[in-house]
Order: C-alpha cells, then structure tokens, then sequence
C-alpha cells in the first residue's frame, strides 16, 4: 500500500495484524455470546477448566477471567515482538 519493501516492515506488519486479530475475536466474545457462539480457542478454555456454556451463560468467575487473560497475553507477546 505505501509501497515500503522491508522484511522487518512486512514481519512488524504481521505480528500487529496477529494481534488486532486476537483483540477483536475477544472484543466480540460478549456479542457472539449472546448467539451461543463461542470462537476462543478450546485448548485454552480447557486448561483452565472452562466450558463454551461457562461463555454463553455469561460467567465470570475467575479461571473465565483467566482464559481472556491468557488469549490477550498472546496479542501482547505480538506487540513485544513489533517493538
């Protein structure tokens, strides 16, 4: 688009692509919710003992609170990467 050829440009680019990415799967996480739609990633709800229903009934007890923050720790670890 700007017309910038650069490797690290391009790798920058991607890892704040990864993350806008993650933010927004969890921004909507509340609104697909209330769809009984559920499009976190099952490994990590399972780590922490976490069901797709604990999401649609709208929980927030703590091990739900800790699935957000281990998704949201990954699009940290992108931005870490881009600085």
């Amino acid at each position: 688009l700007s017309g910038v050829r650069d490797i690290h440009a391009d790798h920058a680019a991607s890892h704040i692509g990864k993350a806008q990415g993650i933010v927004t799967c969890l921004r909507a996480t509340p609104y697909h919710s209330t769809r009984k739609k559920v499009f976190l990633p099952m490994d990590i709800c399972m780590l922490h003992g976490v069901s797709q229903e604990d999401f649609i009934r709208g929980k927030q007890e703590k091990n739900v609170r800790d699935v957000i923050y281990d998704i949201a720790s990954q699009a940290h670890i992108h931005l870490e990467h881009v600085r």
